[in-house]
């Protein structure tokens, strides 16, 4: 019987809430209004109390804050900060208004809040149900010892996700959910809090992004068209140039193959902002290498190479640098696959007279691509974000020559231009606008390119 009542329990787990309104019994049934009633009844105490002490406590928090909390979200305030005269004082004193910002949040906590209340609220109602039909079926009721025990076994998949998902919904999750909304505010310079408020202003901000008569929208596709130039020169620049070192490296008559990677992996210990604000300074107009050009006579006195202050020669640096830095990692990746690469290939095409470069196209390419097409992809997204580069090389300079109001430099990517109107210019809505913009154009890339390459739709293509 007891046996009979565990397969019951584990048919019973899948069951859903529809089921259980339509066909439980009236304890079921009430267990939608009073959680934990269906167990309490059946003699599941400890299980019952608890739910029905959560469903208190939300009661309780939604009395008090929740409702409020949900409210403010909607409205995002009413009252700004106003100066009174106090008597008692005989002195003018500020009278705190409410802050937007925290409206937003609390709204927002609030709001996840009731959406785990309703997780909570189904488990229970399916908890009730489950435990009338093994009642019925005078199967083995699970108590409360058992169900913490099956938490080391059975259901440790529960046990062991509790925590990362509590942490990705607290400290990710509701954290952007707070910063997209921003998207659609008019939280800007003009709407500081907690001395003035902010309001909902819907997709005004979006199709500001793509006003043609706008200059954000003019920002925007100048600054997208860099971001996008400068991934693809910075991706593939340092792939191909990388993996023509790696082939150099290991070709049999290379002598010291050791002594050439360890100098490689020696560049990459130095941490990666000191090598990018060593070549900053380096290349100044008064910097290490002009100061060097001008003392061997190559460049007159007085003048210097505009590294930073020419546009154009301020990508192509940026780019030269970023290979500098990015060739010794690609080098790492590409060895060992170099390596599994079967020298038969090699051996068949030399015998058929094909000559170093074309068994550079028809094999060794071929093979690398197959292998580290998902690679690619994310260096590629990654240099769409490549924060660091930019930022601590030039930091969007030329200054000036900048979009909208100053905010775009000429070499700022997308994630700088958004530190740039978040953090300098107080422009939040903007920021998050520009964020959104980021995240779905490189979601959408990603997807796309992953899902037409050889490696997901060919996998054993190369085995």
């Amino acid at each position: 019987m007891a046996t009979l009542g565990r397969k019951k329990q584990k048919e019973y787990t899948e069951l859903t809430v529809r089921e259980a309104l339509a066909k439980g019994d009236l304890f079921t049934k009430l267990s939608t209004v009073v959680m934990g009633l269906g167990n309490l009844v059946r003699g599941q105490i400890v299980k019952g109390i608890m739910f029905l002490a959560l469903e208190i406590y939300f009661i309780i928090f939604m009395i008090t804050t929740g409702v409020e909390s949900i409210k403010g979200f909607i409205t995002l305030g009413t009252r700004t900060a106003e100066e009174y005269f106090d008597e008692a004082s005989q002195m003018y004193l500020m009278r705190a208004g409410d802050n937007s910002m925290l409206c937003l949040l609390y709204g927002i906590t609030a709001m996840i809040l009731v959406l785990l209340f309703f997780l909570v609220w189904r488990t229970n109602v399916k908890s009730a149900y489950n435990a009338e039909l093994i009642t019925k079926a005078n199967g083995h009721l699970p108590t409360f010892k058992e169900d913490v025990n099956s938490l080391f076994n059975g259901n440790i998949h529960k046990l062991l996700l509790f925590l990362p998902i509590t942490c990705v919904l607290a400290f990710t999750i509701m954290p952007l959910l707070f910063m997209m909304s921003m998207a659609f505010t008019n939280y800007d310079r003009n709407h500081q809090v907690p001395a003035n408020l902010f309001d909902w202003v819907g997709f005004k901000n979006f199709t500001e992004l793509f006003s043609s008569t706008n200059g954000l929208a003019t920002a925007f596709w100048h600054v997208l068209g860099w971001t996008l130039v400068w991934a693809f020169f910075a991706t593939f620049l340092n792939y191909i140039l990388g993996m023509i070192l790696g082939i150099v490296i290991n070709r049999e008559k290379t002598k010291c193959k050791g002594m050439w990677r360890f100098f490689f992996v020696l560049s990459i210990a130095v941490p990666q902002f000191v090598s990018l604000l060593v070549m900053r300074t380096l290349l100044q107009p008064n910097g290490g290498v002009n100061v060097l050009l001008r003392t061997l006579g190559i460049i007159a006195e007085g003048q210097s190479l505009p590294f930073w202050t020419n546009v154009t020669w301020a990508r192509v640096s940026i780019i030269v640098v970023n290979i500098w830095i990015g060739v010794p990692y690609t080098l790492l990746q590409v060895t060992g696959i170099l390596k599994n690469i079967p020298n038969d290939l090699y051996e068949a095409a030399r015998l058929d007279g094909a000559g170093p470069v074309r068994i550079f196209f028809s094999i060794t390419l071929p093979y690398m691509l197959f292998v580290t097409a998902p690679y690619l992809i994310t260096q590629f997204i990654g240099n769409i974000n490549n924060f660091n580069v930019i930022y601590l090389l030039t930091a969007g300079a030329p200054a000036s020559l900048a979009y909208f109001n100053g905010t775009a430099g000429k070499t700022d990517l997308l994630v700088t231009w958004l530190y740039k109107l978040t953090v300098d210019f107080s422009d939040f809505n903007y920021g998050a606008v520009i964020g959104i913009m980021s995240f779905v154009l490189s979601a959408l890339f990603a997807l796309l390119t992953y899902h037409r390459t050889s490696a997901y739709k060919n996998e054993e293509g190369f085995q």
